[in-house]
């Protein structure tokens, strides 16, 4: 398992083996980055066989600026049919694992791919159990499935607490119906990346106040009014009525 596979947006392949070729140096982790543009990831391949391992224990996932997600393992290729019995028997050698992701990359022929993921997800996850390669432990490493395509898929291993909090490390966060406009997501989305989930009680708590500047038509302040915060909201713009309705 000497590669180091790494989702990322579409575009920033070359910042992303730049990154981690700047972070394998340091952690003296010999290998080389490489990516093709445009396909929303990139790897790094270590020329030791633990060099995958020693780079992602020697580095915080949550202190990367352009990776999205990131797994070590190593590439296979399918069968048109019985992929599952190929997918066990390359598995032997990996640990037993605590949780399963199936993911693809994020272009439009990942996109494409994410019926069959569904589909593939509940018989393996089964296949996994019964041969004792998944349980539901957190402790235990994650297994990430990427596929390229129906005929290859990238098997992976990272830790649950120094990876992506997310399949293919995008949020998937549903838009409140009465927000004012979808960038209140995005501050919902940087709630989740730097506030850990049980601080937010203490941390975004409903006696603070908030400036929200440049706040038309009032998509940050929705979420901290909601949360109960007072909050002073300028802009030239109009804000949304529904928000001056509330008195905060």
């Amino acid at each position: 398992m000497n590669t180091l596979f790494m989702h990322c947006r579409p575009g920033f392949e070359g910042e992303v083996c730049s990154e981690i070729a700047d972070h394998a140096a340091r952690l003296d982790v010999a290998g080389y980055a490489k990516a093709r543009p445009d396909t929303a990831c990139a790897e790094f391949i270590c020329t030791e066989a633990d060099g995958a391992e020693r780079l992602m224990n020697g580095q915080r996932f949550d202190k990367l600026i352009f990776p999205r997600q990131w797994a070590r393992g190593l590439f296979l290729e399918l069968p048109e049919t019985d992929r599952i019995s190929v997918i066990l028997a390359q598995l032997a050698a990996f640990p037993t694992c605590g949780s399963l992701w199936l993911e693809v990359v994020d272009t439009n022929d990942g996109k494409e791919l994410s019926n069959f993921c569904k589909k593939f997800e509940a018989p393996l996850r089964k296949a996994l159990t019964q041969a004792g390669k998944l349980v539901d432990d957190p402790r235990k490493p994650r297994l990430l499935l990427t596929f390229k395509s129906g005929r290859e898929v990238f098997l992976g291993l990272a830790d649950a607490d120094n990876s992506a909090m997310w399949p293919m490390g995008i949020p998937r966060l549903k838009f409140p119906r009465e927000a004012p406009s979808r960038s209140t997501l995005k501050l919902e989305e940087a709630w989740h990346h730097f506030i850990p989930r049980d601080q937010w009680d203490e941390r975004l708590s409903g006696d603070m106040t908030g400036v929200d500047l440049g706040a038309a038509p009032g998509g940050w302040t929705y979420q901290l009014v909601r949360r109960g915060m007072l909050v002073t909201a300028i802009d030239n713009g109009p804000m949304a009525e529904g928000l001056m309705d509330t008195g905060l």
